[in-house]
């Protein structure tokens, strides 16, 4: 069973919490999480505006989303990243800083090929550089968070997942509304070349940072050991069979293995926490633009308070969450985190009831993203807590497709909601709907508490 740290007591001084922030690694975490936010709006939103301005049809600019796959079955090609050492690369940086150096060369090889083609006559191409864009955008995802959780300790993950979102943010800033004024300014094609001069920012922190250090428990190395027994005896077995089948007990069982044999028999309730914790703050962002715009307030207005002004909210946010994390341990801020998210959405059911108003807007805004914030600081740490570093791309990779998948698909209905019932009741359906995350995690706890109380009892 896994052991959270679920004492009242916390664990260090508010000082020692706030100094956090001082670490070189969670100071690092900045510059990576503006590297991997970097490509994200370029084959997304930023995207389609250049298509529309070469006047693409509609239908085919919806085509365009569908790059957007890559991060979505990022997991598929995990499991190489954890185990395939890439040559010279490898052998002079390390396995995670050489895969995260060779991703964002495709992601500016991409974006300099996007530069370089034009939409009105080399669609496909374009479509092509876009989807390299995607594919080495997700590969670096996958060694960032690797990266992420075997450089510090659990009680960092927190403040490292803050400094993370702040990077993040920052870039999705400078590829949205940064590319969007340059635009009025340059042609597009110089607007991708700039964007791609921006990725030098992760190359040099990756040339400048040093490689995690991994230890390998006993327990994996004997789960290890299984495979080498395996493959003893099946040396009657064509070699290059052999080969196929130690890589994939290796690399793609072992890790699944090794997650359900350390948490036993709730490893199915932590899974169905991960894919139901975010679903509460997904559902309610899909009908969000649609309910301000409704509302009667302009884009002008939308943009400063929800984008601008939500942006600073989200990022003392995760700041807040990562303070707490290092104070009181993983489990009570993934608790607070939840009861705010579902809480903060009837909010807004709140203002759906009401005369528009800047001011309650403004309020609102300042409540959702500072709980969002903290919720995402919240749960990031949860996650890395659940990985084994001898596995850590390939499992958390799993996890962070699994926290997405539900949630899109029952926020797909979200139209469907507002169009029968209106915004209030939809509001309050999405709060609802972050209820069983809330229960989950109070159950997880109180099993944590339940094991320690135990072993205290048989000492």
């Amino acid at each position: 069973m896994p052991q959270y740290d679920n004492s009242l007591k916390p664990q260090v001084s508010w000082r020692q919490a706030f100094l956090v922030y001082k670490h070189h690694r969670v100071i690092t975490m900045f510059f990576l999480g503006f590297s991997a936010g970097l490509p994200f709006l370029l084959v997304f939103t930023t995207l389609s505006f250049w298509l529309k301005e070469a006047e693409v049809s509609r239908s085919v600019i919806g085509f365009f989303s569908w790059v957007g796959i890559t991060y979505s079955i990022k997991v598929m090609w995990a499991p190489v990243i954890d185990r395939l050492q890439i040559p010279l690369l490898s052998k002079w940086l390390g396995r995670r800083r050489g895969w995260m150096i060779l991703a964002q060369l495709g992601i500016a090889a991409g974006l300099i090929g996007m530069a370089m083609t034009d939409p009105r006559t080399e669609l496909f191409w374009l479509a092509v550089f876009a989807l390299v864009v995607a594919f080495s955008s997700a590969t670096q995802d996958v060694s960032v968070d690797a990266f992420r959780i075997e450089a510090v300790k659990k009680e960092l993950q927190g403040a490292m997942a803050a400094t993370y979102v702040f990077g993040y943010r920052v870039a999705i800033l400078v590829t949205g509304a940064g590319a969007l004024i340059l635009s009025d300014l340059i042609p597009w094609s110089q607007v991708y070349l700039i964007m791609a001069s921006l990725t030098l920012v992760g190359m040099i922190t990756v040339l400048i940072i040093s490689e995690p250090q991994v230890s390998i428990s006993k327990d994996t190395n004997v789960q290890e050991e299984r495979v080498v027994h395996f493959l003893q005896g099946s040396h009657h077995w064509n070699p290059y069979f052999r080969r196929i089948s130690a890589w994939f007990l290796g690399a793609i069982v072992c890790p699944f293995v090794d997650f359900f044999e350390r948490n036993g028999t709730l490893a199915l309730v932590i899974l169905l926490l991960i894919s139901m914790y975010k679903i509460s703050d997904i559902t309610m962002g899909v009908m969000a633009g649609p309910f301000y715009l409704d509302m009667g307030f302009t884009k002008t207005q939308i943009g400063e308070i929800t984008k601008i002004f939500g942006f600073f909210m989200t990022i003392l946010g995760a700041a807040a969450g990562g303070v707490l994390v290092v104070r009181y341990g993983v489990m009570r801020p993934l608790l607070a985190g939840a009861i705010l998210t579902a809480v903060t959405n009837l909010l807004f059911a709140y203002l759906a009831s009401v005369e528009p108003s800047l001011t309650l807007l403004a309020a609102v805004i300042a409540a959702d993203n500072l709980s969002g914030g903290f919720a995402t600081s919240a749960f990031i740490a949860y996650l890395s807590s659940l990985t084994n570093t001898a596995y850590t791309a390939t499992q958390y990779a799993l996890f962070s497709s699994l926290m997405t998948l539900l949630p899109k698909i029952i926020a797909g209905f979200s139209g469907v909601v507002v169009d029968a019932y209106g915004y209030i009741v939809f509001f309050t359906y999405a709060s609802v709907v972050g209820i069983p995350a809330i229960l989950l995690v109070l159950y997880l706890m109180a099993r944590a508490n339940s094991a320690a109380r135990s072993v205290i009892h048989d000492r």
